[in-house]
């Protein structure tokens, strides 16, 4: 059994939605097949949430009836036969009832993540309509049955196992299954879901707990490129990375990824695919346990790095310093990026200022503290190429002029990552696919 997971832009348009029924028809292999929500909606419903926080219901009211005009369109292109049309009709009136229902509800978190759940809801659902149209048997398997998460907002994979397995055991003879990425239940049987870009992390955790032979995510791009498409101009699609490798592209950038998608697909050995709904029949990447050469694989940028600077002249040879530096950081769970030291200071990059006055508070007591906002960490990924010949040398000949911030090299075999300002990227982004893959 192998996993096909669909974005946003592959199911956007009814023609798409179309083209999505015959990619998962083309082959024997039993398919659970995952969906988003059709590109655009999520920010949609992620206003209305909004509104509704800000006590704005007359706003939220309206852009709630402009998104059900965007979907009573949609079904109208869809479907073609009164009969179905009517089922999809009264779908999308069922879920717009309940977006208008909360207008007169004081808004919580709880039924935020409620109206987020609804556009993974309203695309499945339609695109189970429209394989009944068009005479394709599969099973709707609702996601949150089987999908679900603990305490500490991470997936219970044995659950999942488990759960997963007891509805697909209910149909032994059926080949095809659909059902939502992103939403979950939490630990209070609440609706929850697993963050922007989750319906990936869906699929690898579906493919890990089944244990399918592939883990397809179509998007609109064939594979991992070599850089960002969208800020350089010349780049090449990557046949195949290892699951370290792509995991420090996620990480670092590479949007076409999840980064939370990775761990479930290497843990259980289960290879991913990326490939490109526009043109079904290109390679696309394969990522899996070897990477099969050595080198530069890929440069990612990732934006909205903030830089920490902790300088104190009492941390020479100043036993458990680090260790009390992090606990700041661990307390208020945000992650730290990159880290530096010194004989008198310690640097460290974080992607959140969500609680930055409150670390930046608590870090004051261990000495001089200093912040600049605005930065992007520019990574250099391939195998071993910490170990590479020259690779370090055409790195830092290629970005000469540039004022790089801060290195860090040799934390891992897979990764040379730097700090840079954030109006220097699209420039450095463009030296390096020059001065590492020699393309202009």
């Amino acid at each position: 059994m192998k996993v096909m997971k669909f974005g946003g832009t592959s199911v956007g348009k009814p023609e798409r939605m179309h083209q999505v029924s015959q990619l998962i028809t083309r082959g024997d292999e039993p398919t659970i097949v995952v969906l988003s929500a059709l590109s655009g909606t999520t920010n949609s419903l992620v206003e209305i949430s909004s509104s509704l926080a800000h006590g704005n219901r007359e706003d939220a009211k309206q852009k709630i009836e402009k998104l059900e005009i965007h979907y009573k369109n949609f079904v109208m292109d869809l479907l073609h036969k009164e009969e179905f049309q009517a089922k999809a009709y009264d779908i999308v009136k069922e879920h717009f009832e309940f977006l208008n229902i909360i207008l007169k509800i004081s808004f919580s978190e709880a039924l935020n993540k409620d109206i987020l759940a609804q556009g993974e809801l309203l695309s499945t659902k339609l695109f189970s309509v429209y394989l009944q149209e068009a005479g394709i048997d599969h099973v709707f398997l609702p996601a949150l049955e089987f999908m679900t998460i603990d305490a500490n907002e991470e997936p219970q994979v044995g659950s999942i196992k488990v759960k997963l397995s007891q509805l697909l055991q209910q149909y032994p003879d059926k080949k095809l299954f659909v059902t939502q990425g992103y939403i979950c239940r939490n630990a209070r049987g609440e609706v929850d879901n697993l963050k922007r870009g989750g319906s990936d992390y869906t699929a690898s955790l579906i493919a890990a707990a089944i244990k399918a032979s592939v883990c397809e995510i179509w998007t609109d791009i064939d594979g991992m490129h070599n850089n960002d498409p969208r800020v350089v101009s010349k780049t090449v699609a990557i046949e195949q990375l290892s699951f370290d490798e792509a995991a420090e592209l996620a990480y670092f950038g590479a949007k076409i990824l999840h980064p939370a998608c990775i761990w479930p697909a290497q843990h259980y050995n289960v290879p991913v695919k990326l490939l490109n709904t526009m043109q079904p029949d290109a390679k696309g990447t394969t990522i899996q346990e070897n990477a099969n050469s050595k080198g530069v694989k890929a440069v990612a940028a990732k934006d909205g790095i903030i830089a920490i600077k902790i300088k104190s002249s009492r941390m020479l040879l100043a036993y458990g310093f680090l260790r009390k530096i992090f606990e700041v950081f661990e307390k208020y769970k945000t992650s730290i990026d990159m880290i530096t030291t010194s004989e008198v200071a310690v640097s460290v990059t974080i992607d959140s200022d969500a609680f930055l006055k409150e670390i930046t508070k608590e870090l004051e007591p261990f000495g001089t503290v200093e912040v600049e906002t605005n930065h992007t960490i520019i990574s250099i990924v391939g195998n071993e190429i910490a170990s590479t010949d020259d690779v370090l040398k055409r790195l830092f000949d290629a970005i000469a002029a540039i004022p790089v911030t801060m290195v860090s090299y040799g934390g891992s075999a897979h990764n040379i990552s730097l700090l840079l300002p954030a109006s220097y990227k699209t420039q450095t982004l463009q030296l390096l696919n020059e001065g590492l893959f020699g393309l202009k």
